[in-house]
């Protein structure tokens, strides 16, 4: 039997297939005559969704469930608060055996692509010889380059794929240079734009490129990645001979700002201009990446709406004029 798809799974599938695994939790029977005992609720998935699988006879598990493992599950799917995977048996598969194509979703566009419109940009836009060098120093890193281009921007919520944040720092990009047409007198597009490239950076090291749901590395739990960014960037500048101080306190203050909210993760406020609109320029980015992930998941045949996004907190309307 082929791949079996989440997306294409139905109430009554007899399911015979490999995902990997999300997250594994062991529950307890919340029935008096199972008082004691428990059982294995494992979220799997692969590059269409997921989906709740349940091992309800603890005997079947012979080894370990661990997050990221890829298993070939026998079982057949049943509705219980949506769709559930009972599974009858599992084994772990080698990852060498994998097709990861089936489990990690990449960028539409080609890495490659997306590096040149980037050295295109900064070669065409970035006049300051402060922030150029900055960027040289970044682009003769063979090692952080080819991470930079194959990073996921994010776990879950947006450009969560490989190529993801070189996709998303294009698109902050080209949202920080429009605010700069429309303010040139008050916005400098060279630092919007080394911003733009910074401001993520510290994803490269937040999130393991080889785990097929991007769990974070060690470093990404323990710092983060706007600290991880901030030294990164550090190390760039202390390669430079001689970089204006209050250059490398304005591009710090822009990463460290540009979550926008101190509740959003931010340890500043975005207090400059120029952290202002990298704050909503990266705002942006995501958000309409996550309606667009919203639209192409869709929602019912029968409905101009899709289902309700937990992120969003909303459904999207489809329905809408056509010309």
């Amino acid at each position: 039997m082929g791949k079996q798809f989440v997306k294409d799974l139905k109430i009554g599938s007899y399911v015979q297939s490999q995902f990997f695994v999300v997250d594994v939790s062991e529950q307890p029977f919340t029935s008096p005559n199972r008082s004691g005992d428990s059982f294995l609720k494992v979220i799997l998935g692969d590059i269409s969704g997921t989906i709740k699988g349940i091992i309800w006879d603890r005997s079947i598990v012979h080894e370990p469930i661990n997050t990221d493992d890829v298993l070939n599950i026998t079982g057949e799917v049943k509705d219980y608060h949506g769709l559930q995977l009972n599974i009858s048996c599992y084994e772990k598969v080698e990852r060498d055996k994998i097709n990861r194509a089936y489990f990690q979703r990449f960028s539409k566009r080609k890495p490659e692509e997306m590096w040149s419109e980037l050295q295109s940009i900064t070669a065409a836009a970035v006049r300051d010889p402060h922030l150029s060098a900055l960027l040289q120093r970044f682009y003769a890193d063979d090692s952080l380059v080819e991470r930079f281009k194959q990073s996921s921007a994010a776990r879950v919520v947006h450009h969560n794929y490989l190529g993801g944040l070189l996709e998303h720092t294009l698109e902050v990009i080209a949202f920080c240079r429009h605010a700069a047409s429309l303010y040139p007198r008050h916005l400098n597009e060279s630092l919007l734009i080394a911003g733009a490239i910074f401001h993520d950076m510290g994803k490269i090291e937040e999130y393991n490129i080889n785990s097929l749901s991007f769990q974070q590395t060690d470093r990404g739990r323990l710092l983060g990645h706007i600290a991880i960014g901030l030294e990164l960037m550090g190390q760039k500048i202390a390669e430079i001979p001689v970089f204006p101080p209050e250059l490398k306190m304005e591009l710090e203050h822009m990463i460290l700002s540009h979550h926008g909210e101190k509740e959003w993760g931010s340890p500043e406020i975005p207090q400059t201009f120029a952290a202002f609109t990298l704050f909503h320029a990266d705002l942006l980015s995501a958000r309409l990446k996550q309606f667009v992930q919203v639209l192409e998941r869709g929602g019912d045949v029968d409905s101009a709406w899709t289902k309700r996004d937990r992120f969003l907190q909303r459904s999207i309307f489809t329905g809408g004029y056509s010309p």
